[in-house]
């Protein structure tokens, strides 16, 4: 077996509603395809109220793009769990789905995403919360989580201000990656948005989308990370 690379890109759309207040899923669907990811896994994918209907109508991305949706829900009608969603080009390759409860003031989930990619593969998208201890919880849970995985990816927006404080759950199994400054979208000054890689998994590159297009679309900017999933050892 060889190894595996991937592009795996992080996505806050804001249930795809743009800076100019307009609620334009082809627009975000368009920003999306120009990532040129193998994967992509997104936040605020669904409305908040009621039955939580998607953001962006299921049949739309059918149409605009060659991404599948993997079933993550729980509800038969919304895109995510706790809106988060994952998008693929080849969803053949998932052999399992989890829904993680995160802890905290909030309520809040991920999902994580069994894969054959390479030697194995657990991807987990998520969206952590507004509160610093909140966010340690969550992160602490996350790595309980992927305790037993071969190798492993937390992607999503991570609410983190610092780069120096609220990861520390993570040190010791995984190095976190911040691709750049993606919020706000008008201005960028924080990197919210970070991928969190498990010890042998390698990062070949990593960069935030940055057009016209994208900074109009949400007020997140999309990042994305080149990674390396070693192949399963052999005797």
């Amino acid at each position: 077996m060889t190894d595996t690379v991937l592009r795996i890109a992080s996505y806050n759309i804001r249930k795809a509603r743009g800076l100019d207040q307009k609620r334009l899923p082809g627009r975000t669907l368009q920003v999306i395809n120009r990532l040129q990811a193998d994967i992509v896994v997104l936040q605020e994918a669904d409305r908040r109220v009621g039955t939580r209907k998607p953001a962006i109508p299921r049949k739309l991305i059918e149409a605009e793009t060659d991404f599948r949706l993997v079933d993550v829900c729980s509800n038969g009608i919304s895109l995510g769990w706790h809106g988060n969603a994952v998008l693929m080009r080849d969803p053949a390759q998932v052999v399992k789905v989890a829904r993680i409860p995160l802890p905290g003031l909030e309520p809040r989930g991920a999902v994580r995403l069994d894969m054959t990619f390479g030697g194995g593969l657990s991807l987990v998208a998520a969206h952590l919360g507004l509160l610093r201890r909140d966010r340690r919880e969550q992160l602490e849970a996350l790595c309980h989580a992927t305790a037993n995985s071969p190798h492993a990816v937390i992607a999503g927006d991570f609410n983190e201000w610092s780069h120096r404080k609220g990861l520390e759950p993570l040190a010791g199994k995984f190095d976190t990656h911040a691709p750049g400054h993606s919020f706000h979208a008008r201005r960028p000054i924080a990197a919210l948005d970070r991928f969190a890689l498990s010890h042998g998994v390698e990062l070949r590159g990593a960069g935030v989308e940055q057009g016209a297009l994208a900074r109009r679309a949400s007020d997140h900017l999309p990042v994305w990370s080149d990674i390396v999933i070693p192949a399963a050892a052999t005797c």
